[in-house]
């Protein structure tokens, strides 16, 4: 066993992945998952998620670097990585005449030391659905089987892809008070999400790909933090955006004005924050709309990979 395992339980370094034709869908990319962590892989389509996930799950071979699941090489070892792993797919391609629980007990048969299937169908809410046809389930209810399929293994690793696909507000809120029990229990998970809220709100640490590349990883609060704060607010009637103080003074890098409306962006906050309500109050004015806030996951997700984009074109033109 991996002298590292303890501490990291998925280990990726150097990555790649290469289809016929010479397209590199995974371009070098290197991260590693600890113990007991949620960990987001963040990305646009065809960023290279579901590319990496399937060589950290052990169904290809890697174009070049190396990866370690439980301080193994999940394709090489396979046989002993799988019994310790489960894996939700996007789609889980179920026998749709058999009930939830025939599914249910059919999976169990394939795995060793399968929780009871009615614990595992009870974890995700469909313990009064076990009669039910797959065919009869809704789209939510298939991927709440999904994942029931994937924790009868009590597995020490989970891989969820897109897990909460097609689950209305309140089963998506089960599903993380769900991943957070396991994570608590001592689950590794990493899953892959287009849910920006979700990645935010259950992420312990997070990477963000862009064609095939890491383009930023960390917690969720300090990638967000890379990306500029926004203040907003209206400016009463007989005055202007001059009337301010001098902008950089106080830490704004950029602004702009639409009628009455000043929007500026900065990387200090708090002290761009201060030098407008001081000067606010010292000018007896209200300042209508304010609106003062640090940038969200969505807002840096989308300005990586703008960033990302742009350099991209910068060095194919060059």
């Amino acid at each position: 066993m991996d002298t590292n395992e303890h501490e990291h339980v998925i280990e990726v370094t150097d990555l790649r992945r290469v289809y016929g034709g010479g397209f590199e869908a995974v371009r070098g990319i290197t991260f590693s998952v600890a113990r007991a962590e949620v960990f987001a892989l963040l990305g646009t389509n065809g960023a290279g998620k579901t590319s990496t996930v399937e060589l950290l799950e052990g169904l290809a071979r890697p174009s070049g670097g190396r990866v370690r699941v439980l301080g193994h090489d999940p394709y090489a070892d396979r046989a002993v990585v799988r019994p310790r792993t489960g894996v939700m797919l996007q789609e889980g391609g179920l026998p749709s005449e058999l009930t939830v629980a025939e599914t249910a007990r059919m999976w169990a048969g394939c795995v060793s030391g399968a929780r009871p299937t009615r614990e595992a169908l009870a974890l995700v809410g469909l313990g009064q659905r076990a009669g039910v046809r797959v065919k009869q389930l809704s789209g939510g209810e298939r991927r709440r089987l999904d994942l029931a399929l994937a924790l009868l293994g009590r597995p020490e690793v989970l891989f969820l892809d897109e897990p909460t696909t097609g689950l209305d507000a309140e089963g998506r809120r089960d599903t993380w008070e769900l991943v957070r029990a396991l994570r608590d229990g001592g689950t590794t998970v990493l899953l892959t999400t287009h849910y920006l809220e979700e990645a935010d709100d259950l992420a312990d640490r997070l990477a963000i790909l862009h064609r095939g590349c890491v383009a930023a990883t960390g917690t969720p609060a300090e990638v967000t933090a890379a990306q500029p704060s926004r203040i907003s607010f209206e400016l009463p009637e007989g005055y202007f955006v001059g009337d301010l103080p001098p902008l950089g003074a106080l830490g704004v890098f950029d602004h702009e004005v639409e009628g009455r409306v000043v929007r500026l962006r900065t990387r200090e906050l708090q002290r761009a924050a201060a030098g407008v309500l001081g000067w606010a109050e010292r000018a007896g004015v209200e300042l209508r709309r304010l609106d003062v806030r640090s940038a969200s996951l969505e807002e840096a997700f989308l300005g990586i990979a703008r960033d990302a984009t742009s350099a991209a074109e910068k060095e194919y033109a060059a």
